[in-house]
C-alpha cells in the first residue's frame, strides 16, 4: 500500500513538472525545429545528412533545455497571477515546491549553455543571451505594454533562429514566412493578454491591454491581422510553396473570422476559444511544412537511398 502512494505521489510530481515546463509545447517546439530545418533551412541536403546532424541535434536539445527553464521562471513569477488567471493549472503546478522548480531550472539552463558550447563559442554566447532574455522577460519586461509584447513574440521566434543561422540559408522567402509568424504570434500575444486582464490588474502588471484597455488592445490586433495578407500574398507567388499553399488558405480564413469575431469578444472564455484557434493554426503551420514542395521530399529520400 505504501509503495503505491510513494508511486501515485511521484506520477503526480512528474505530471506537475510536465506542466510547469509545458511538456506538449516543447514537443511540438521540436517537431517545428526539425521539420523547419529539413523542408525550409536545408533544401540542399540529405535527408539523413539533417537528421543525423549532431550539431543540428545539440541546438534542439539547447533550445529545449533553454525554454523549459524559461517556462519555470515565468511560472515562479506569475505564480499570484496564474492562481486568477489559471487557478486549475496553479494547483497542479503547485505540486511540485518552489525550490525543486528553481533547482531544475538552474540545472536546465547549465546544460542548454553546454550543448551550445558544444556546438561553437557563437552557440553558447547565442544561448546565454537567451537565458537571460528570457529571465528578464519574466521579471521586468512583460510588465511594460509595448516591450513586454514585442519581447513575448520574439522570443517565441527565436530559437527558428539559431536553426537558420545553423544551415546559413537567409533567403527572402524565409524572412517572409518569419514576418507572418511574427504577426500571428504577436495576435496571439494580445489576445493571450486580454484574457488574463484580471490577474494583470490585480498584481499591477502594466500590460498592452491594461494601459490602453480592451477596444484599443482589439483595433491593434485587427491592423496585425490586416498585416498578415501582405506575405500570405508574397508566399501565394512563390511556386517552391506548392500544396502549402492550402494551409495559408485555411490561415487566411481563420484569421478573417477572428478579425470579424474579435469585436463581439467580451468574456474571458470567448478569449481563451479565440487564443487556442491561433494555437491550432501554428500547429497545423507547423505540420503542413511537409508539403511545401513534393519533389524536395523525393528528392531527399532519393539521396538516402543512395
Amino acid at each position: 500500500m505504501g509503495n503505491t502512494s510513494k508511486v501515485t505521489i511521484l506520477f503526480y510530481k512528474v505530471f506537475s513538472l510536465l506542466s510547469v515546463v509545458r511538456g506538449h509545447n516543447i514537443l511540438i517546439l521540436i517537431a517545428a525545429q526539425y521539420l523547419a530545418a529539413i523542408f525550409i533551412f536545408s533544401e540542399n541536403k540529405a535527408l539523413k545528412n539533417v537528421l543525423f546532424d549532431s550539431h543540428l541535434f545539440l541546438l534542439v536539445l539547447a533550445t529545449t533545455c533553454v525554454i523549459a527553464a524559461g517556462y519555470i521562471i515565468n511560472n515562479f513569477y506569475d505564480v499570484k497571477a496564474d492562481r486568477i488567471n489559471r487557478p486549475i493549472k496553479s494547483g497542479l503546478d503547485s505540486i511540485v515546491k518552489q525550490e525543486t522548480k528553481l533547482s531544475l531550472y538552474f540545472i536546465l539552463n547549465f546544460f542548454g549553455s553546454l550543448s551550445g558550447w558544444l556546438v561553437s563559442w557563437r552557440a553558447a554566447i547565442f544561448f546565454t543571451f537567451y537565458i537571460f532574455s528570457i529571465w528578464l522577460y519574466s521579471h521586468k519586461l512583460k510588465r511594460y505594454p509595448v516591450i513586454g509584447l514585442v519581447s513575448a513574440t520574439t522570443l517565441t521566434i527565436l530559437p527558428f533562429f539559431v536553426i537558420l543561422v545553423h544551415f546559413k540559408n537567409f533567403s527572402k522567402v524565409i524572412f517572409v514566412h518569419a514576418c507572418f509568424l511574427f504577426l500571428v504570434i504577436m495576435v496571439r500575444e494580445i489576445i493571450k493578454d486580454l484574457e488574463n486582464i484580471k490577474g494583470a490588474i490585480i498584481n499591477n502588471y502594466n500590460t498592452f491591454s491594461v494601459k490602453y484597455g480592451e477596444n484599443k488592445a482589439k483595433q491593434l490586433v485587427i491592423i496585425l491581422l490586416i498585416l498578415t495578407l501582405l506575405p500570405i500574398i508574397i508566399l501565394f507567388n512563390y511556386p517552391g510553396i506548392n500544396h502549402m499553399k492550402y494551409y495559408f488558405y485555411f490561415a487566411a480564413s481563420i484569421l478573417l473570422f477572428i478579425g470579424i469575431y474579435i469585436n463581439k469578444v467580451t468574456t474571458k472564455n470567448q478569449y481563451r476559444l479565440l487564443h487556442n484557434i491561433l494555437k491550432l493554426l501554428l500547429l497545423a503551420g507547423v505540420f503542413s511544412l511537409i508539403f511545401i514542395d513534393k519533389t524536395l521530399i523525393l528528392d531527399k529520400v532519393i539521396r538516402v537511398l543512395d
